[in-house]
């Protein structure tokens, strides 16, 4: 009688210690995929669109720079007929499209934020297309008083977020496939 208590004391304790593991094992692969999904769907093409909209946006710059250096938006003279045709060709070719894709993330995957609330730097961003649509809508009508949305570009702040969530993400993801981190 005893041996037969401890061989089913000891096949439950095997039974227990193979569930818990392979409930921690399922745990982890969970997190995983999430991960992944977070990568591939939300994390990563934000930081490729603000990367990318950050070198166009220089090249245009640079490109359009006056002969101080300065943009004719960032200056005392008003920006010229041409300049602003420009401006607007550069808004509704490159940079309108760019910044609707990161708002178009925003809304289609926002349950794949890190967070636990929508942060107020994503909210601005799509304050800030929202404003340039009705520009560009003006524009198409023939109303060319406005060059720039209502609500100011959060550049700098959205390219933090989006690279700080991405390494961050990318780390953890190397942390769950075991591989070791180089810092």
């Amino acid at each position: 009688m005893t041996t037969a208590v401890v061989t089913i004391a000891l096949a439950f304790a095997g039974y227990a210690v193979t569930y818990l593991n392979g409930l921690r094992l399922a745990q982890r692969q969970a997190r995983l995929n999430r991960l992944n999904h977070q990568l591939s769907d939300f994390y990563g093409p934000l930081f490729a669109l603000t990367e990318a909209n950050s070198r166009i946006f220089g090249a245009f710059t640079e490109r359009n720079a006056r002969p101080d250096g300065r943009s004719p938006f960032a200056h005392e003279t008003p920006p010229s007929d041409e300049e602003l045709a420009e401006w607007r060709l550069w808004v509704g070719t490159v940079f309108l499209p760019n910044i609707q894709a990161m708002r178009d993330l925003v809304i289609k995957h926002a349950d794949l934020l890190s967070e636990p609330e929508m942060p107020p730097i994503l909210l601005q961003l799509c304050a800030h297309v929202s404003g340039y649509e009705i520009t560009a809508a003006r524009w198409e009508r023939g109303n060319y008083d406005q060059h720039q949305s209502v609500v100011p570009f959060p550049s700098e702040e959205i390219a933090a977020y989006a690279r700080d969530g991405f390494a961050g993400l990318k780390r953890e993801q190397s942390r769950l496939l075991g591989r070791r981190q180089d810092n």
